[in-house]
């Protein structure tokens, strides 16, 4: 049941999260956006900890673990807050979508899982086609939404990379300890990159852009993380990757809906292509299994 519902949550928490993002970056910058969630983050996960009773462990797979989550927390955060100036907030859940393909590609590679199956391969070839829809579609929009999609694109796979790298440390560390070392090491790394790149107080933020840092830094970050972590320690790096099939559909309809974003038939049909891809990596090798399982039973004796 815990499984279930943190599942439920996440998916949840990952369609919110493109438009806050979105928001939290329209004023004050992204970098002060990102930087100002990670900041709360860090202060809440440290709260959570102490209430806990849980010890950072400072041993040598531990502190790669940490290392490991980081890649997520400041390299794959910095990057999609970056393209999120660029793209509706919808197209970076769907984009992401492409996630559990990029994750079972590696873990062929690095885990030695057997992810590189005919369904897969098929899925490969859906969700790249409907990654060339989405590029069209950012044509229209002109140069730097396609700038914006290989931002998300490059986000993806350090999420992915993340994901597979904590899978192989195999480290035994508890999801909140794993949040909490990635975050302690990000968050000099997002200072220190706020402070070369931008370095100024926003003179003003408007209540959605507050409201969007505080509910990702309190919400998104403190929790989802957690959630994230926990359900990457019970299940496979690729079981987890699948809470992206559900959550493009639901931030497409809320960026359009409460945004006003544009949802166009090339926009439609990418997303279609994607979820096909995901739903062909999940259940073809299934099918096929069960019906060569199957085979023998009605062989004449």
């Amino acid at each position: 049941m815990r499984i279930y519902l943190a599942y439920i949550s996440i998916v949840l928490l990952w369609a919110t999260t493109p438009l806050a993002i979105k928001w939290s970056g329209e004023g004050p910058g992204f970098l002060f956006g990102v930087t100002g969630r990670m900041a709360i983050g860090t202060l809440c996960i440290l709260l959570m900890l102490g209430l806990s009773g849980q010890r950072l462990a400072w041993h040598r797979k531990a502190l790669l673990t940490y290392l490991a989550v980081a890649v997520q927390i400041y390299g794959s955060m910095l990057v999609v807050y970056w393209a999120a100036q660029f793209i509706p907030s919808g197209w970076i859940s769907v984009i992401f979508g492409l996630l559990p393909l990029m994750t079972a590609l590696l873990a062929a590679v690095w885990l030695g899982e057997r992810s590189l199956t005919l369904g897969n391969l098929l899925a490969y070839v859906l969700g790249i086609s409907g990654l060339w829809v989405m590029f069209g579609s950012a044509l229209q929009l002109g140069h730097d939404a396609v700038l914006g999609i290989i931002g998300v694109l490059v986000s993806t796979f350090l999420q992915a990379v993340s994901s597979v790298w904590v899978k192989r440390i195999d480290g035994k560390i508890p999801a909140l300890s794993q949040v909490t070392g990635g975050l302690l090491l990000s968050l000099p790394a997002y200072l220190i990159t706020w402070a070369k790149f931008d370095g100024h107080w926003p003179t003003e933020i408007s209540p959605i852009s507050l409201a969007s840092i505080v509910y990702l830094g309190m919400i998104a970050t403190t929790i989802g993380f957690v959630l994230y972590y926990y359900l990457l320690i019970h299940q496979s790096a690729t079981k987890v990757a699948l809470i992206t099939l559900i959550s493009p559909v639901m931030a497409l309809l809320l960026g359009h809906a409460v945004n006003h974003e544009p949802l166009t038939m090339k926009v439609a049909t990418g997303t279609l292509l994607i979820l096909g891809a995901l739903l062909m990596h999940e259940f073809f090798d299934r099918l096929l299994g069960s019906k060569q399982a199957k085979l023998p039973d009605n062989m004449p004796n």
